[in-house]
């Protein structure tokens, strides 16, 4: 025999099945007019939204047919929709959504309740709201760990592809998509790591280098680690905070390029010199690619031969004079200012005055033991490309 609560609960579910339309309706009427986060939206998103209130009624009334079942978490309801919804509102907004509908079932309780049930009908929507509201929570860290996971896949799709220097609109977008802002320059710093990194190791190295510069891109390939940094500070400075992240040798930083499209010049570099370091032993660390030309022009880097010659060797040949002659007598001779004068038959002040003259026409000292050593390897390379020079 039915007893006289269940008939008004049946009652009750029957008129809920009959105005779920006129609460859906009155629910978006509320998005509308008091959410001005949903107004903002594409209006492919706000119709997903509504679909997802659809969803949370339906499901209230689902669940109201035997309320001592738990009740539907919000995984079923957002099921409606599609998971990069919740990169367009927030948890915040979700559960501004579940109250809203909360309110608008209670508002309507007195015409939708069988008489003398509207309380139990408010019980009802109040606790299945509160476990909607607590599932919500588990359904976007669920999407953050699925999105971290893709984003760490497809940063490091971003950097191998920015290692082989592919420039083209898919990986513009793909770099776009992992939040790069484009602002400033950039740069790639690669060295080892000790040891595998586990994704929450993997997880804080990516945290200290967004800590670090406004643009940041971590790419792990076996034992070596590249990281692309951007924006308009100092990279440089960004990188050396960076440096202790890496394991034991050397640690190499490219060139600046003006924009991350770029950055395929800045990893060439930086690699070449990380393959050509060992042969630095004392270099500093970090290491500028640039301060490795000698060391990379003997590991093949074509790029670092044609750097020394057009930016020391051409100058020189350029500047006319005695210049090249007098660089060649002092590295040639023990880097002796008196050895240079005697074979040149000039005073040893008038070497020093020449080989100033040198490093303002190429921007390395040759009085400086390490700078001297790059300008004798590009006066190699340039008489080894047969160009125009002073002979002794």
């Amino acid at each position: 025999m039915v007893s006289p609560a269940q008939r008004d609960q049946a009652h009750t579910l029957r008129r809920l099945h009959d105005g779920s339309g006129l609460l859906a309706a009155a629910a978006m009427r509320q998005l509308d007019e008091n959410l001005p986060w949903y107004r903002a939206l594409p209006a492919e998103d706000r119709s997903w939204v509504g679909l997802v209130v659809q969803a949370g009624i339906s499901s209230f009334i689902t669940w109201f047919t035997d309320p001592s079942t738990p009740p539907h978490g919000a995984g079923e309801i957002f099921a409606a929709a599609p998971p990069e919804l919740t990169r367009s509102i927030s948890l915040q907004h979700t559960l501004q959504l579940v109250r809203l509908i909360v309110e608008v079932v209670e508002d309507h309780s007195d015409r939708l309740a069988a008489p003398g049930t509207e309380r139990d009908l408010r019980e009802a929507v109040l606790r299945y709201s509160r476990e909607v509201a607590f599932s919500a929570a588990e359904v976007y860290a669920r999407a953050a760990e699925v999105r971290g996971a893709w984003d760490a896949r497809l940063e490091a799709l971003v950097v191998d592809a920015l290692v082989r220097g592919d420039d083209d609109d898919a990986l513009r977008s793909r770099i776009a998509a992992l939040g790069w802002s484009g602002h400033g320059s950039a740069l790639v710093m690669v060295g080892t790591i000790s040891a595998p990194l586990d994704e929450v190791r993997a997880a804080e190295m990516r945290r200290a280098t967004r800590r670090a510069a406004d643009d940041a891109l971590v790419g792990i390939q076996g034992d070596r680690l590249v990281v692309v940094l951007g924006g308009d500070g100092d990279l440089r400075a960004a990188a050396r905070s960076l440096t202790g992240r890496f394991g034991p040798g050397p640690v190499v930083l490219g060139p600046s390029v003006p924009t991350v499209a770029d950055a395929g010049r800045s990893a060439a570099a930086a690699l070449a010199g990380l393959a050509a370091a060992a042969a630095w032993p004392h270099a500093p660390r970090p290491v500028l690619a640039d301060d490795l030309l000698p060391e990379r022009v003997l590991v093949g880097d074509a790029v670092a031969r044609r750097t020394l010659v057009d930016q020391a060797y051409r100058p020189l040949v350029a500047a006319g004079g005695s210049l090249l002659e007098t660089l060649s007598a002092h590295v040639e001779h023990g880097r002796s200012l008196e050895a240079a004068a005697r074979v040149l038959y000039v005073h040893p002040n008038t070497v020093r005055y020449r080989l100033r003259k040198v490093a303002e026409v190429t921007g390395w000292d040759p009085l400086d033991a390490r700078e001297a050593y790059v300008l004798q390897t590009a006066l190699a390379l340039g008489r080894l490309d047969g160009l125009r020079g002073t002979p002794l």
